[in-house]
């Protein structure tokens, strides 16, 4: 095979996409661990590591659309890194901590539950690869749907939630039963119509107010500080977001979407060159009319 035809690799954006497998890897192996002995620490370092795979995620591809290296080998590595990180490692986390013992009541519905959000997880990436080769020409400000890194965010930090909540003493009770609907919720909406924010228009020229900055900034500090729970009420934020983003109002969308001041004109001038393209075949068409 000539080597002319191999993909060329960018290597920031792999790397970044690679720490995200290996954070998945390392969150399974650490579930498994969990079934030994210590369950707490282990499901801590598993969680740990899903949400360091969202990051990851995040990071790979900021990087690509920051120095232009976006490619169709890209996104291939970062949905295979994705349905490792987000649909394996998330489906048993919560099989180990919750469905095991739906299992012992009605054999067969935890891992139903469990298979049933890894399917909707890849079925969500292919059809993303399907819709970002068809607009490759523009980046949507959109995902169809809800993305799995953000489902597989709801279900590690609400994980993380209960465990924190458990060890304090308090009971939990049947609302760990939530898991699993959440779970079944979660699957339909990843394969579903529903437009969420990319946020891929944040970049080092995003302009905002100081008010708006210091808020990041508090919101970050106190998230890490308050780090048990916070993740939940940001990751459950998104997610209620695209629900009810239909009825808010277009100003409030252009705050939290953080959409630049100037619109971006690279869609645009490919509209415009289909536009002319079709114009040009109109012209045409009308001399050959004519003649």
């Amino acid at each position: 095979m000539s080597s002319d035809r191999e993909p060329r690799i960018p290597l920031l954006p792999t790397l970044m996409t690679a720490g995200n497998i290996l954070s998945g890897f390392v969150a399974i192996l650490q579930i498994f661990k969990g079934r030994e002995g210590e369950v707490a620490v282990h499901y801590y370092y598993a969680i740990a590591a899903i949400l360091a795979a969202c990051l990851f995620d995040v990071l790979d591809g900021r990087l690509a659309r920051l120095s232009g290296t976006e490619s169709a080998f890209g996104r291939e590595f970062d949905s295979l890194a994705d349905i490792i990180s987000f649909g394996l490692a998330p489906a048993l986390l919560v099989h180990d901590i919750v469905l095991n013992s739906i299992e012992e009541q009605y054999h067969g519905i935890g891992w139903l539950i469990a298979s049933l959000y890894l399917v909707c997880g890849a079925m969500r990436l292919a059809r993303f690869n399907c819709l970002a080769a068809m607009e490759e020409k523009c980046s949507s400000k959109f995902f169809r749907g809800c993305p799995i890194p953000a489902a597989a965010g709801v279900i590690s930090s609400l994980t993380l939630f209960l465990l924190w909540w458990d060890g304090t003493d308090r009971v939990i009770g049947n609302w760990r039963y939530g898991l699993p609907v959440l779970m079944i919720t979660l699957s339909f909406l990843m394969v579903s119509n529903i437009d969420y924010p990319s946020f891929k228009s944040v970049n080092w020229r995003t302009k905002r107010s100081i008010n708006w900055v210091l808020v990041s900034i508090f919101v970050i500090a106190f998230s890490v500080i308050n780090w048990q729970w916070m993740p939940a009420v940001l990751f459950v934020s998104y997610l209620l977001y695209g629900l009810v983003r239909p009825w808010v109002s277009r100003r409030w969308q252009r705050e939290i979407e953080i959409e630049p001041e100037q619109p971006d004109d690279t869609c645009a001038e490919a509209k415009g060159d289909d536009a002319g393209h079709h114009a040009a075949d109109d012209t045409g068409g009308e001399a050959r009319a004519n003649i």
